[in-house]
C-alpha cells in the first residue's frame, strides 16, 4: 500500500479540524443543550447512584432528584427575579444617571482632546440602549433558551436512564481486547467530571457570598443581584471572575454618583480573582482536569468564537474527557503530553518550588559569608 505524503496528511488533518470547526457552528443551537444535559448529568450521577444502591428503581431515582434539583433551580431562580423586578422598577432612574454621565464625559473628552460632543453622545447612547430597538432578537434569544431550560430535564432523564446502554455500546464499538482500559477510562471520566462539577458548584455559591458582601462593603446598589450574577461568571475559569465583575463595574460606573465606586469594584474584583483563582479553585476542585493554562486560555477563546457563552462553560470538562481518553492511545500520547501539566512541574509556582528556591539563596549566602 502507497504510504500517504506527510503535506497530504496534514492537508487532511487541517480539513478534518476545518470541517469539525463548521459542523460545531451550524449544529450549536442543537448540540450544545445535548452537552450542557450531559454535564447535568454527571453532576447529578452521584445522588441516583445512591438512591439506586439503596434500593430505589431507577426511574423513581432519577425523577427524585431532578425534581429536587428542578426546585432548588426554581427557588433560586424566584429570588433572583424578584430583586431584578425591584432594579427595573429603578431603571428610570438609573438610565437618566447614565445620560447625565455620559453628557459629563462627553464635555470632558471635547475640552481635553477634541473630540466631538455630539457624535460621541450618540454613538454612546446608541449602543447602550440599542437593546430596545431590537426586540426581535431578543425575543428570539429569550425564546431559544427557555426552550433549552425546559429540554434539560428530559435530556438528564434519558442520559441517566440509558447511561449503562450507551456504555454498553461504547465496550461493543471498542471490542473484547479493549474493554479493560475502555471501562477504566469510563470511570475516570465519571469521576473527574463529577469532581469537577460539584467542586465549580461549590466555588460558586462561595464566590455568592463574598461578592455580595464585597459590594455591600463598597456601597453597590442590589449588591445580592449583581453578586450573584458576577459569581456565576466564576464557572468560566480564568476569565469568569472579570466577566462577572465588569457587569458590577458598568453600573457603578454609569449609575453611581462618584467613580469612586466603580475604582472600588474594580480593586476588588482583581482581589477576588487572586483569590479564586490561587485559594479557592484549587483547594476545592483540585488539579482534577490536568490541563495546562495556556491549552485552557486558547479553547475558552475558540469555544467563545464557535458556541459563544455556553461554549466557554462547557469546554473545560470536555477537554477533560478528551484528555483521559488519549493518555490511554499510545498514538496519541504525544498529544497528551502537550496539552497536559507534565514537563513544566519544576518551573511551577508551587510551595516545594519556593522551598527549594528560598534554600539555594540561603545556601549561596551561607557560602559567601563562610567561603572556608
Amino acid at each position: 500500500m502507497k504510504e500517504i505524503h506527510p503535506g497530504m496528511r496534514l492537508a487532511y488533518f487541517l480539513l478534518c479540524i476545518i470541517l469539525s470547526i463548521y459542523g460545531l457552528i451550524m449544529a450549536r443551537d442543537f448540540l450544545y443543550p445535548l452537552a450542557i444535559g450531559i454535564l447535568f448529568s454527571y453532576l447529578l450521577y452521584p445522588w441516583v447512584n445512591y438512591l439506586e444502591k439503596k434500593g430505589f428503581p431507577r426511574i423513581l431515582a432519577i425523577l427524585t432528584c431532578i425534581v429536587l434539583a428542578a426546585v432548588l433551580v426554581a427557588f433560586l431562580a424566584a429570588f433572583i427575579l424578584e430583586r431584578f423586578s425591584q432594579f427595573m422598577d429603578d431603571l428610570p432612574s438609573f438610565r437618566e444617571k447614565t445620560i447625565n454621565h455620559l453628557d459629563a464625559l462627553q464635555r470632558y473628552l471635547e475640552d481635553n482632546f477634541g473630540i466631538p460632543s455630539e457624535r460621541l453622545r450618540n454613538f454612546l447612547l446608541e449602543q447602550i440602549f440599542s437593546i430596545s430597538t431590537k426586540s426581535a432578537e431578543i425575543f428570539s434569544a429569550t425564546t431559544h433558551t427557555v426552550f433549552t431550560i425546559l429540554m434539560q430535564p428530559v435530556f438528564v432523564f434519558l442520559f441517566l436512564y440509558y447511561r449503562t446502554k450507551f456504555a454498553y455500546f461504547i465496550l461493543k464499538l471498542v471490542g473484547r481486547k479493549n474493554r479493560i482500559i475502555t471501562v477504566g477510562v469510563l470511570r475516570e471520566i465519571s469521576r473527574l467530571v463529577t469532581r469537577y462539577l460539584l467542586g465549580m458548584t461549590t466555588v460558586v455559591f462561595i464566590m455568592c457570598i463574598i461578592n455580595s458582601v464585597g459590594y455591600w462593603i463598597i456601597g453597590i446598589k442590589y449588591f445580592m443581584l449583581l453578586g450573584i450574577i458576577a459569581s456565576l461568571g466564576s464557572f468560566i475559569p480564568y476569565f469568569g471572575t472579570f466577566i462577572g465583575g465588569s457587569i458590577t463595574f458598568t453600573f457603578a460606573l454609569l449609575t453611581e454618583d462618584s467613580g469612586i465606586y466603580a475604582l472600588r469594584v474594580a480593586i476588588f474584583v482583581y482581589a477576588v480573582h487572586f483569590v479564586e483563582n490561587n485559594i479557592l479553585t484549587p483547594n476545592i476542585v483540585g488539579h482534577n482536569v490536568r490541563i495546562n493554562p495556556f491549552v485552557i486560555i486558547l479553547s475558552l477563546i475558540a469555544s467563545a468564537m464557535i458556541w459563544g457563552l455556553p461554549g466557554m462553560i462547557v469546554v473545560i470538562p470536555f477537554l477533560a474527557m478528551i484528555y483521559v481518553i488519549i493518555r490511554k492511545i499510545p498514538g496519541l500520547h504525544s498529544y497528551a503530553y502537550l496539552i497536559g501539566t507534565s514537563g513544566t512541574r519544576k518551573h511551577a509556582l508551587t510551595a516545594e518550588n519556593i522551598r527549594r528556591f528560598l534554600h539555594k539563596i540561603k545556601t549561596s549566602r551561607k557560602n559567601r559569608v563562610d567561603p572556608a
